[in-house]
């Protein structure tokens, strides 16, 4: 049974104002579209979404270009409007959300000082495992100028975190698809995807990677066929190099050896959620299609967002620790040791990506198991939205 936190009547908070940039990845704009659409269809909020960059967001969400030069669109419930404007005449939310690091405009920073009572202000940050997640979830922190607090809140793992992203009924949604085996088939063939019998359906969703040409030579030169269905993004050229061609583009196809390789167009994120459901290996990247591959409950391999000094290997073995905790030895070494070089670790006593891919093909029956039992530990914890709802909550009758 899915659990879903008891929140307050619709009108017992009044409208939240979610602040996201949009970055190269969409992860930051794809986390912040989910939550908005499910704070406004499943918990009564209304809810305004300011993105900075509506043309980059209308690849994730078409409607969004009607909010241009200045003007709001109603999508799903949300109202989303173009973060671009001074705010000197824009009255502040009660609950205002600055998204992943994200600064509020100064314009609006005043408008929410001089509001009665000050707004709810809550700093979302990113996702991790590491271990001091719990210790500053929730912390205030007071502004040092404006009457205003700010609280952090940081999505996790664990009930010392404030959950994941998962809409009501979507563990459901995905049984019943991969249950499907005609719906399946039928999700593909409508996408000219005709994967040879026994192939491993791969989706490959990924930063630059130039492991992947060795990679793809190992799986072009097995005995099992390996397709490759690839998301249009940054991986397109190291794609195209692994199968010798100058470039491939959407809609194109690629075929050597054992291996083949289709280019799909950019999709919604309900499309995208079915081809992680449709496949038997995920390669995600950065925050939102990493936790949408955990509610696939498949076998995935995550491409952490690199920063500066190798600081995202901290954050990508504290996840590992977590992950592995219920496999056993062998197979959490091979996924360990096959994560570490996707990451460009190999350098550090991990082995590249090619060299790793063996040892992780025979743990994929295993990892199969263990992906489903880790989506449906996850779907017994409250989900973020609630969460942060009940958060809300309280931090709103405090101030009263």
């Amino acid at each position: 049974m899915t659990h879903r936190a008891k929140t307050a009547s619709p009108d017992s908070t009044p409208r939240w104002d979610i602040f996201c940039r949009v970055v190269d990845n969409f992860g930051d704009i794809g986390m912040c579209w989910r939550l908005a659409r499910d704070l406004a269809a499943n918990h009564g909020r209304d809810v305004r979404l300011w993105v900075d960059d509506l043309t980059a967001f209308a690849r994730l969400c078409p409607a969004a270009r009607t909010a241009e030069n200045g003007g709001e669109a109603r999508i799903e419930g949300v109202r989303v409007r173009r973060w671009g404007q001074d705010f000197t005449a824009t009255a502040a939310a009660g609950v205002v959300i600055e998204a992943f690091a994200c600064e509020l405009p100064p314009g609006y920073l005043a408008a929410m000082a001089g509001r009665t009572p000050p707004p709810v202000w809550i700093n979302l940050e990113y996702l991790s495992a590491e271990d001091w997640v719990s210790g500053c979830h929730g912390l205030a922190s007071p502004h040092p100028r404006l009457p205003l607090v700010k609280h952090f809140f940081f999505p996790g793992f664990g009930p010392g975190s404030g959950g994941l992203p998962r809409e009501p009924g979507l563990p459901a949604a995905r049984d019943a698809f991969q249950r499907d085996s005609a719906a399946r088939a039928a999700w593909l063939a409508a996408r000219g995807i005709d994967a040879p019998s026994g192939a491993l359906l791969v989706s490959l969703f990924s930063y630059e990677q130039p492991a992947l040409p060795a990679l793809a030579e190992v799986w072009a030169t097995g005995g099992q066929p390996v397709c490759l269905l690839v998301p249009e993004g940054r991986v397109l050229g190291d794609v195209a190099r692994a199968f010798g061609h100058a470039r491939l583009a959407t809609g194109g196809a690629a075929e050597r050896g054992s291996l083949s390789a289709a280019v799909l167009p950019f999709s919604t994120q309900a499309d995208y959620d079915r081809l992680l459901w449709a496949c038997d290996l995920n390669f995600v990247r950065g925050e939102d299609s990493f936790v949408r591959a955990q509610w696939a409950g498949r076998p995935f391999v995550w491409h952490i967002y690199p920063q500066q000094d190798a600081a995202h290997r901290i954050k990508l073995d504290a996840f590992l620790r977590l992950y592995r905790t219920a496999l056993p030895t062998d197979e959490a070494a091979a996924l360990a040791a096959f994560w570490q070089g996707w990451n460009g670790f190999d350098g550090d006593g991990a082995p590249d990506p090619a060299t790793a891919w063996p040892a992780f093909a025979r743990a994929l029956p295993v990892l199969r198991g263990h992906a489903r039992n880790w989506a449906a530990a996850l779907a017994r914890e409250p989900d973020l939205a609630s969460r942060l709802c009940e958060f809300c909550v309280r931090i709103a009758a405090e101030k009263e």
